[in-house]
């Protein structure tokens, strides 16, 4: 008996993304035709990407800007378009949907958080929170009982009545948080949430996040760039580069056992502080590349607006 329906939420199968200049639909298994749209300034965001997440997983994929991971989360729910592939979400598939069922299944089966909050500044946290819920028609007590306990859970109880343009940055990414949760969906969709946030503040709301996940075990799809985010929050974690997952393992398993340079230069210094801190020779195996001073993150951030 196939139980793989119920072991994975979500499923993506040769997921293609290129970019042209009227965005035209095509059939990407013509790797000639992707090369010629490249040349006539196409951009190939991902690349034939397939991967299941568990229920109840942390995915993340992590990568540097213009890897692909924003657009391919994106693709998920199709806020953009896949060029080619198939999305499967609670064994619905997503890519055969009419515009129609697509609105419907977004307000009730997924839910989003994204780096810059998409609050809306005319409305208190308790109507932003809620929102959701009135665009599904739920009665205004039972949506407003079910945000104030959104609310309570992310630790902004008393601030209900405020407005978003009162809050901090890290409080108006719990409301957002607040707004993902009160949906009560199974998929949860993180596109660098914490990142716009202090270094403080960000691993607060990394250790919110950890918390929650214990209590609601959400399947999430989380996108960073940030390597030390990534292995705190991820069950699984895959490496993007130029639209393609070079690796994919837990985090462990990418720490020591790196696929290429590409994903070494991202764990190396991971590597010689689990050297520090555990003090044995636990990575014997595994290369470590010299750093230079000029190979700074920055230095290696790929041209183009892909991820």
């Amino acid at each position: 008996m196939d139980n793989s329906s119920e072991t994975y939420l979500l499923e993506i199968k040769n997921l293609w993304k290129v970019f042209t200049k009227n965005d035209e639909q095509f059939d990407v298994g013509d790797h000639e035709l992707v090369k010629q749209l490249e040349d006539d300034g196409g951009v190939a965001a991902v690349r034939d990407v397939s991967v299941k997440i568990k229920r109840g997983e942390v995915f993340v994929i992590m990568g540097l800007s213009g890897s692909g991971k924003s657009t391919l989360i994106r693709c998920l729910t199709r806020l953009i378009e896949p060029s080619s592939g198939t999305i499967i979400i609670n064994n619905e598939n997503v890519s055969e949907m009419t515009q129609e069922q697509l609105t419907i299944f977004r307000r009730t089966q997924i839910a989003m958080v994204f780096q810059h909050y998409g609050l809306l500044p005319h409305r208190t946290v308790i109507e932003n929170v809620s929102f959701g819920l009135k665009l599904r028609g739920v009665e205004k007590e039972e949506r407003e009982n079910k945000a104030l306990e959104a609310i309570e859970k992310v630790g902004l109880k008393g601030w209900e009545l405020n407005y978003p343009v009162q809050l901090s940055g890290g409080m108006q990414q719990r409301v957002g948080i607040a707004r993902a949760l009160v949906q009560e969906t199974d998929l949860l969709l993180l596109d660098e949430p914490f990142s716009g946030l202090d270094p403080l503040i960000r691993r607060e709301m990394q250790e919110e996040l950890i918390r929650l996940q214990e209590e609601y075990h959400k399947t999430m799809v989380f996108v960073t760039h940030d390597l030390s985010e990534a292995l705190r929050l991820g069950d699984r974690m895959a490496v993007m580069k130029d639209g393609v997952f070079v690796q994919t393992g837990t985090p462990q398993e990418i720490i020591m056992h790196p696929a290429d340079d590409y994903v070494q230069r991202f764990v190396q210094d991971e590597q010689k502080i689990a050297h520090m801190v555990k003090n044995e020779p636990m990575l014997d195996n595994v290369k470590v590349l010299p750093v230079a001073a000029s190979e700074n993150r920055k230095d290696k951030v790929a041209s183009g607006n892909r991820g």
